[in-house]
């Protein structure tokens, strides 16, 4: 059947790609990687602006909608939303199958708001209210502002894809949003047309990580290289479990709910010397999800482990961040600086594309 498939069936986990290009919704690849397995995909403005930059597919569109007055950053999200369209038509059937639970395309707020609720709040609102498919989700990174925005679109009977998780604590906040939002719903709303995912990322906390641990240098600091960003996933894991359980959650579920699955993100190995699989083979279990770049997916299809990790040894997990603790690795400090990095990367890629998007449209006017 094939790992991606065999993922899903047997150990419960939601292969989703982590790319996009029109080329592909085109040609048929994107088809024939649902076909492999994928059950859906997510995006971001690094994502497009590579799409939008390296490739000639969008110069078409542009010149249509530059020769009818459309300025820039109006072009752009209409380019934007042509393509999460299509790959919302193609993961449809993956939806209805599943009754809801995959068949997702993610598609992100402008990174400029990151910082801003209630802008945050009214561009997700105009996003999905402009893409109207149920299977789209809404990303919104999990700023402190951002945390506040989903709690009320969550409310609202928005679907939700929360970015940038980098810590425990941010988890936790992220996850007491979803529920407060879902029992803000009226008593009558059917809180199971609701879904959300939790994006944790994974090896950028190694990169980061790994740095403070050379930069330390002793046996034990070199020890614990590429362990940092698998332990805290799998406490976050333990931390989903133990969430979405109880008198709370049962209240919610006897009325339709569904879980915020985890979402393993950034799980690209940064790293040459460790395997090309490790954050995939490492993090697998019921209910998650882990989106992977094409190269990622490949690698996992063609030799990845099917078992379930997930929480096969979360004492061990523990000792990990511990040993991180006594060694003055503050993790709440790694997660504040790699956030404010992930924001910084995806406003410069909003401005690089617009930059661009800008001289094509010079170029067109002089035609």
């Amino acid at each position: 059947m094939g790992r991606l498939k065999d993922l899903h069936a047997e150990q419960g986990q939601s292969p989703w790609l982590d790319n996009l290009r029109r080329g592909w919704m085109t040609s048929g690849e994107l088809q024939a990687w649902i076909d492999r397995g994928v059950r859906g995909l997510t995006s971001n403005p690094s994502i497009f602006a590579k799409a939008m930059i390296d490739t000639d597919d969008y110069d078409a569109e542009l010149t249509t909608l530059v020769n009818s007055g459309t300025g820039i950053e109006d072009a752009y999200w209409q380019l934007v939303i042509g393509d999460i369209g299509q790959a919302l038509a193609l993961l449809r059937p993956v939806h209805d199958a599943s009754g809801g639970e995959d068949g997702y395309v993610s598609v992100e707020v402008s990174p400029a708001l990151a910082h801003d609720e209630m802008a945050t709040v009214e561009a997700a609102r105009e996003l999905d209210r402009r893409i109207d498919a149920p299977n789209v989700y809404i990303k919104v990174p999990a700023t402190i502002e951002g945390v506040a925005a989903i709690e009320t679109l969550i409310g609202e009977g928005r679907s939700i894809n929360v970015t940038l998780i980098f810590s425990l604590s941010r988890y936790a906040a992220v996850m007491e949003a979803y529920l407060a939002g879902l029992e803000a719903r009226p008593a009558d709303a059917d809180p199971s047309t609701i879904s959300s995912v939790a994006s944790f990322f994974i090896s950028r906390v190694d990169v980061e990580v790994d740095r403070r641990l050379d930069a330390i240098g002793s046996d034990d600091a070199l020890a614990l290289r590429g362990k940092a960003a698998i332990a805290q996933a799998q406490l976050a894991y333990d931390a989903f479990v133990r969430t979405f359980a109880g008198d709370r959650w049962e209240a919610l579920a006897r009325r339709g709910a569904r879980v915020q699955r985890p979402l393993w993100a950034s799980t690209s190995t940064k790293n040459p010397s460790y395997p090309d699989t490790l954050y995939v083979d490492t993090l697998i279990g019921p209910n998650t999800v882990n989106t992977l770049p094409d190269a990622t997916l490949v690698a996992f299809d063609e030799h990845g482990t099917i078992a379930r990790t997930i929480d096969a040894d979360v004492a061990s997990a523990s000792a990990v961040i511990n040993g991180l603790l006594d060694l003055g690795i503050d993790l709440e400090d790694v997660a504040l600086q790699l956030e404010a990095e992930g924001v910084t990367a995806f406003a410069k890629s909003f401005d690089e594309v617009l930059d661009t998007l800008e001289l094509r449209a010079k170029d067109i006017r002089s035609e």
